[in-house]
């Protein structure tokens, strides 16, 4: 922050031919501010239009969302490391320590904080993370864009043991569950 330096004095003589070329003053009396009318409550103008695309959205679905909940589990094992650590991770006898939602999205910004908050989670010295990433509804015919994109993004990392989808309770095959190196 800069701090200002203190005012100068002004000498008499600017004063006086300050006040000379500017000539008499003359003070203006008190204005009243202008009456402050009520202001009109907002409108969720983007809440709405979201409520009205919805059911045009549904219509032009082109995949079942069903078939995401069955069989669309994501998981992943490095080679080296023993099944069983893959089968405890899908149990949940892995405590979750952090987790990031990536929803609302867009591919992008998904990838750029995934790559922060495994930077971050590694700093902290944390294990075991959760990622949501949604189940892809409103992807239309591209399907789950960010789930896809997780699961690329995850399979790459070499500080990524395993990972798995999250258990019903956890956000299931919205969320998947990393295992990180210690």
């Amino acid at each position: 922050m800069k701090r200002r330096a203190p005012p100068e004095t002004v000498a008499a003589d600017d004063v006086r031919l300050f006040r000379e070329a500017i000539g008499e003053v003359r003070r203006l009396g008190e204005v009243e501010p202008a009456p402050q009318q009520p202001r009109p409550e907002p409108l969720p103008r983007m809440l709405e239009a979201d409520e009205a695309a919805v059911p045009g959205e549904l219509l032009d679905m082109a995949f079942d969302p069903g078939i995401l909940e069955i069989g669309e589990e994501l998981s992943y094992l490095r080679d080296g490391y023993p099944p069983k650590l893959l089968k405890q991770l899908k149990r949940g006898q892995f405590s979750v320590q952090d987790d990031i939602d990536l929803h609302q999205m867009n591919a992008a910004a998904a990838q750029a904080t995934i790559a922060a908050f495994l930077a971050e989670a590694h700093q902290l010295g944390l294990r075991c993370v959760r990622i949501v990433h949604g189940k892809g509804l409103r992807s239309r015919a591209a399907g789950p864009v960010l789930k896809v994109l997780t699961d690329r993004l995850l399979r790459r990392r070499d500080d990524v043991i395993a990972f798995a989808s999250a258990r019903p309770m956890q956000g299931g095959t919205g969320a998947v569950v990393v295992l990180l190196k210690g």
